[in-house]
């Protein structure tokens, strides 16, 4: 893989190519990236103080049409749900594979329809990362020889909240003990909280959907950071993981792990072994 493209550069982005660039094996001569048009020269700047030392050509879009012309071998998305929305079927439509860090947006029946027939329909595939989440190739798996429950608990700090439906539900700023406020399905999480419920579509999608998926979401006032939480019963094994994420520093909703789950996912596309 040459060429790279990227929709949003925000934390996660900046994380992500910051990582690529670092790695000698990458295989990554050009970054193209789409963003609104009244960021374009910030974010010149911004990707060219990151990919100068390497030598990697910088290219700044504001329209996907422009990006897409410029043909990627694999476009990024780091922008959130409304990006998945807006992009998600041009990226596929023209045949180049989609790598997607809002896997929430996929919640979105007819979204999910709309692009899995675009995809099949030109040949490319829509990439869904682990994120901030561990074991979904034994979920995978699992769901292959017959799940019975998989059950998800997400636990962050009241402040990771705001800014979120949560805020309607619990005061948030007079917690003193943690605070369970949302309980249902993952369909429902990743539709009401598409900032904070990706893991919960995740585990969804690799497993028994989203309609039967369980999902609780906590407000902790003692949580460090971010915690992902679950239980698997299936006819093959039966499995929970619990994995306490490091948040991004400049956005608490987000687990910093997301975007090195997503350079690994870049990285596998050009290395010989494939892990």
């Amino acid at each position: 893989m040459q060429h790279l493209a990227l929709i949003g550069f925000g934390s996660i982005a900046r994380t992500l190519v910051t990582t690529l660039c670092g790695q000698p094996d990458a295989g990554i001569a050009r970054l193209s990236l789409l963003v609104r048009s009244g960021a374009a020269e910030k974010v010149r700047a911004q990707a060219e103080e990151i990919c100068a030392p390497r030598g990697l050509e910088v290219a700044v879009f504001t329209e996907i049409a422009d990006l897409l012309a410029a043909r990627p071998d694999l476009v990024v998305e780091c922008a959130g749900h409304q990006a998945v929305a807006e992009h998600g079927a041009a990226v596929l439509g023209a045949g180049i594979d989609l790598l997607t860090a809002s896997v929430g947006a996929l919640a979105d029946q007819a979204l999910f329809d709309r692009l899995t027939e675009t995809a099949t329909r030109q040949g490319a595939q829509i990439l869904l990362p682990a994120g901030a989440i561990g074991g979904i190739d034994a979920l995978a798996a699992a769901r292959l020889s017959g799940l019975v429950a998989v059950t998800y608990t997400g636990r962050k700090s009241p402040g990771a909240w705001k800014g979120t439906a949560a805020e309607n539900r619990v005061d948030l700023d007079a917690l003193s003990e943690p605070a369970v406020f949302f309980e249902g399905t993952a369909r429902e999480a990743a539709t009401t909280f598409p900032q904070n419920a990706n893991v919960a579509a995740t585990l969804a999608l690799a497993g028994l959907g989203m309609d039967q998926t369980r999902v609780r979401l906590i407000a902790d006032p003692a949580a460090s950071g971010n915690t992902h939480e679950y239980q698997v019963q299936s006819r093959a094994v039966d499995f929970s993981m619990c994995l306490a994420g490091k948040v991004s520093p400049s956005n608490p909703k987000t687990s910093l792990s997301t975007a090195f789950s997503l350079a690994r996912s870049v990285l596998n596309r050009s290395s010989a072994i494939v892990i």
